[in-house]
């Protein structure tokens, strides 16, 4: 899905780690939330309440996921699941496009 419509986006941005990831959020008709964003070359930690898909729009990063030890690689057009109540960490490589979707 290249567009959404008929949403309501939020118009506060969401920032984190001194500016370097920027997003949006974005509420759904049926109740259902995600975030559009960017995030600059770095390495970083976040912390999830619920389950998230994050589709890698453009760019390039490793992912370290919750409970692994090995580093996966993640580009423009791929994703990944990370589960609820857990920290994942990101090792952007490119300037990388992202949408995550917030799954309950």
């Amino acid at each position: 899905m290249s567009e959404f419509n008929n949403v309501t986006i939020v118009k506060q941005a969401n920032v984190y780690f001194d500016g370097k990831v920027n997003s949006r959020t974005i509420r759904f008709a049926d109740g259902s939330t995600k975030t559009l964003g960017f995030m600059q070359p770095g390495e970083y930690t976040f912390n999830t309440a619920d389950p998230e898909l994050m589709e890698i729009l453009s760019g390039e990063l490793d992912v370290q996921l919750p409970g692994s030890d090995v580093w996966q690689s993640v580009a423009g057009g791929e994703s990944f699941n990370v589960p609820g109540n857990a920290a994942f960490t990101m090792k952007v490589k490119t300037a990388s496009d992202y949408c995550c979707s917030f799954l309950k």
